[in-house]
This record gives C-alpha cells, sequence and structure tokens, in this order.
C-alpha cells in the first residue's frame, strides 16, 4: 500500500506537489470514481485516470470588459491570474460558464453598483437528484460561515436575503436538468437553495449530492449592464441521459 499522490505522481512523471495537487483539485479517477483524498492509501497496482482541463475560451471581449468561459475545476482567481485582469463576481471551482472580468476602473464601479442593486440577470443549468417537474420560487435567508480559505453555507433567518427560480428542463429517471435564475448572488445559493427541496446538485457532496466526475452545474447566461453573454452547455449536460 502506498499514499494515492505518490503512487500518482510515479505514473505521471510529475512530482508529489504537482500529484497532490492535481489529486485537490478533482480531476484524479481510479476505478471509475474519483479519488478526493491525496494521502490515501492505495495499491501499489493502482492505475489513475487524470481528467484534463479544458482550456478558457474568450466569449467577448471589449475595452471594459472580458467575457471567459471558464472550464471546470479551475477556480475564478485562476483565470483572473491567467488574463492578468481583476474578476467581477466568481463561480465555484468545479462550476463551469460564463465568468466576467474587467478592463476599465470606471465600468468596473458601475459593474459593481449593477451587482449590489440587483440588475444583473444569472441564469444557470444544473442536474439534480429529484424529479423537479413545475417551477419553483426559491425565497430563503443564506448565512455563509467563513473558516480560513472555505466557506459554508446554509438556509438561516440570521442569514441574508436570497431568491432562486427553478424551471425544469427535462427528467429522466430519478434525476432532472432544470435552469436556475438567481435574484441574490450569496455564497453557495443555488446549491442551498436546491438542496432544500430535495433537489441537491449531482456531484455537489458538500450539499446532499452523490458523487460524481463534477458538480453538475454550469453558468449558462448574465446580463450586465447593455451586455448579454451565453455560454453552451457542455458537452455532458446535453448527453444528459441517466
Amino acid at each position: 500500500m502506498e499514499k494515492a499522490y505518490k503512487l500518482l505522481a510515479l505514473q505521471e512523471g510529475v512530482s508529489n506537489r504537482a500529484a497532490k495537487e492535481l489529486i485537490d483539485r478533482g480531476v484524479v479517477y481510479s476505478e471509475g470514481k474519483k479519488v478526493s483524498v491525496a494521502r490515501a492509501e492505495m495499491s501499489g497496482s493502482a492505475k489513475f485516470k487524470v481528467e484534463r482541463i479544458a482550456p478558457i475560451r474568450v466569449i467577448f471581449e471589449d475595452a471594459f470588459i472580458m467575457a471567459v468561459d471558464k472550464p471546470a475545476f479551475m477556480t475564478s482567481e485562476e483565470v483572473a491570474e491567467i488574463k492578468k485582469l481583476p474578476l467581477l463576481h466568481r463561480l465555484d471551482r468545479e462550476t463551469s460558464g460564463v465568468l466576467l472580468l474587467t478592463k476599465d476602473e470606471a465600468f468596473r464601479a458601475k459593474a459593481v453598483s449593477a451587482f449590489k442593486k440587483r440588475e444583473v440577470k444569472k441564469e444557470y443549468i444544473a442536474i439534480v437528484e429529484g424529479r423537479v417537474v413545475e417551477v419553483v420560487e426559491i425565497n430563503a435567508p443564506i448565512l455563509t460561515i467563513k473558516k480560513g480559505n472555505t466557506a459554508h453555507s446554509k438556509i438561516s433567518s440570521d442569514g441574508k436575503e436570497a431568491i432562486s427560480h427553478v424551471e425544469p428542463l427535462m427528467v429522466e429517471g430519478k434525476r432532472s436538468k432544470i435552469k436556475v435564475s438567481i435574484d441574490t448572488g450569496r455564497t453557495h445559493q443555488i446549491r442551498v437553495h436546491l438542496k432544500s427541496i430535495g433537489a441537491s446538485i449531482l456531484g455537489d457532496t458538500e450539499y446532499g449530492g452523490r458523487p460524481f466526475k463534477r458538480m453538475m452545474l454550469h453558468a449558462s447566461k448574465i446580463e450586465l449592464l447593455e451586455y448579454s453573454f451565453k455560454s453552451k452547455e457542455p458537452e455532458d449536460f446535453i448527453k444528459f441521459a441517466l
């Protein structure tokens, strides 16, 4: 038996540190299951598959703003570092889709104001547990507890107002594809709200979802000031059939 990251380092010909980072990022699998603990003891004969992260695709760019298609398994901060531009908002690491960066300080101030005034429209696509067959509005306050570099949210009367709108798109067996639009942008809002109605996102183990290759949440559209940007559904969403 040997630690997973050491076996992966040997297989991939990378350093132990690089192997650990791959496992922590969530892109390493063995026998069809995600390897989530870098120091887990595994058989010396274990074979690994490493999912390659898609490139960052620029959707639109002008003198004021850049809209990119963020791949899953990459943080918003990593995108900002690569593009050398400040973020206007954030997506969770495993969430793919439209991410906005700003190129002009005066425009950034107007955009931030628009977010605060709830003048920004955001739509997401998700694959969730359970059969969602009707439109649902979820109006439940969210409290976020931050500790170090991590954050966990929950519905609480002590939290901030949070409103999400859920619309069914497709039902397959005991899972559904849905569209979610949000009026507010609380930390993990969609994940917490969907859990509250028994429709946790597939792959979102932190909020009740079953293990999967990734958290199946995609930021499909955002409207900000006079701009509108869309991101195509990833292949695994299009081929949704369970």
